[in-house]
């Protein structure tokens, strides 16, 4: 059977890992969480006191990183060097370090190869920046959520507001529209919607309401690879 790898793309703050955590559990298969993998390299380079303008000190680090990713009934975490490391990534610093670091090549060239390796053995929803350009072109479905730049802070403002209260939506879209602008305008795997894409703008819609299109279009476009994964699932079942 054909492997069914599904990319979703977008901008911070659009509903990636949401939309795909509830895509890949309707379809019943298994979800990873691209970012949180640039962030835990992100995390190493904070922890061992580097600065982003340090390249060649990041890119020996890397060289020494052993990073995996970890499935099991929760979900997914990463491991760093054997440490899981759980909502360790959740913070702004990480977030920011993410940006910078997927910037460098040597981190990006070892990140997309784990992730080809994992969605090379498995069915795999993806969310990130560039799945469906760069990470896995040939992926069967490509997806490129959005949302506005006010949408996006407003929903990332309690998330922030956790770590910092003194949050506002100015602030978060600023720095919103600061990572926008890394991850467009960095030289390699660009955050961009290709016209193998279907853009969805999830404005004003709630997580049922997004995850309802973004199934519904799956499902009108694709009923031959679903229909697979169904009758895979009733077959091992029983």
């Amino acid at each position: 059977m054909k492997r069914l790898r599904i990319a979703i793309d977008g901008p911070g703050g659009a509903g990636k890992s949401t939309i795909a955590r509830r895509v890949a559990e309707a379809l019943g298969i298994a979800y990873l969480d691209t970012g949180a993998m640039y962030r835990a390299a992100g995390l190493a380079a904070a922890r061992h006191g580097l600065k982003a303008e340090e390249v060649s000190k990041i890119e020996a680090l890397l060289e020494t990183l052993d990073l995996a990713v970890v499935f099991d009934e929760n979900g997914q975490d990463i491991c760093l060097d054997g440490e899981r490391l759980g909502d360790q990534i959740r913070t702004p610093e990480a977030s920011r370090w993410a940006s910078d670091i997927s910037r460098l090549p040597a981190c990006r060239h070892m990140m997309v190869a784990l992730q080809r390796r994992l969605a090379a053995g498995q069915d795999l929803v993806l969310d990130g920046r560039d799945i469906g350009s760069y990470v896995l072109p040939d992926a069967e479905i490509k997806i490129y959520l959005d949302a506005s730049l006010e949408e996006r802070a407003r929903r990332r403002l309690k998330q922030e507001r956790e770590r910092d209260p003194a949050a506002t939506v100015e602030s978060v879209a600023r720095d919103l529209a600061w990572r926008d602008r890394q991850d467009s305008e960095r030289e390699l795997a660009p955050l961009v919607c290709t016209p193998a894409h279907h853009r969805i703008d999830s404005t004003g819609n709630s997580v049922d309401e997004t995850t309802a299109t973004v199934l519904a279009w799956i499902y009108s476009q694709f009923p031959e690879l679903i229909a697979d994964r169904t009758k895979a699932v009733d077959q091992d079942g029983g």
